[in-house]
């Protein structure tokens, strides 16, 4: 008996020229041409998220085809590490350079989500390079890790516009990966891979050899 195979939808790869076509290629600041590099790229089945050298967050709404920018006040650095998030409301969470991290929660549209344009920050715990973020599926953590090998945990009360952050792990070397599922922490640098299981605190090595 013949096997029943599954249908193959062939897809062609393409330059998405309506979207780079929207990030100008340069900018002018004072009498200086800076160059503008994309840096930073996350997608889901609503948003495109591209961050730049100069610190502007791009963020393509697939629905309504319309590019959208964001920045951090202040010092124009670049950004490292985007991650969006798709629950009750639209999330995005931004890393710099100099280990700045700000939440954006986007507006909607639709009826009981969020109306208002909210940022909130990571305060003063990364003093260096941003290298993974990693939401829980519900938007009220976040975790960041930089080059230094420090993790943070951030406790978001969107309602309320409260962040609290605070320092749960740090590892001899630069964090790669983070992904949280069912309150424990995969956590990848150059030298080891750990599971932290945040409500015991505690961290299981996973394989026995580090990484060369």
């Amino acid at each position: 008996m013949a096997s029943v195979t599954s249908s193959v939808t062939f897809k062609e790869f393409c330059p998405l020229y309506y979207l780079l076509n929207a990030i100008p290629t340069k900018i002018q600041k004072g009498f200086r041409s800076i160059v503008v590099y994309l840096t930073a790229l996350d997608t889901n089945g609503d948003y495109i998220a591209v961050g730049s050298s100069i610190g502007m967050l791009y963020l393509y709404c697939r629905h309504l085809n319309q590019m959208k920018k964001y920045n951090f006040e202040g010092k124009c650095e670049s950004i490292t590490f985007v991650k969006l998030l798709s629950c009750f409301d639209d999330l995005v969470a931004v890393g710099t350079a100099s280990g700045r991290v700000a939440v954006f929660q986007l507006v909607s549209s639709l009826p009981g989500r969020n109306k208002q344009l909210r940022r909130f920050d990571v305060a003063g715990i990364h003093r260096s390079s941003i290298t993974a973020l990693a939401w829980s599926p519900n938007g009220m953590k976040l975790f960041s890790g930089d080059d230094k090998g420090k993790i943070v945990y951030s406790a978001l009360d969107l309602d309320h516009g409260i962040c609290n952050s605070s320092l749960v792990l740090e590892e001899p070397s630069s964090i790669v990966q983070l992904d949280y599922n069912q309150k424990v922490l995969l956590v990848s640098t150059l030298q080891r891979t750990v599971l932290f299981y945040t409500e015991e605190k505690s961290v299981k090595q996973v394989g026995s050899q580090p990484r060369k």
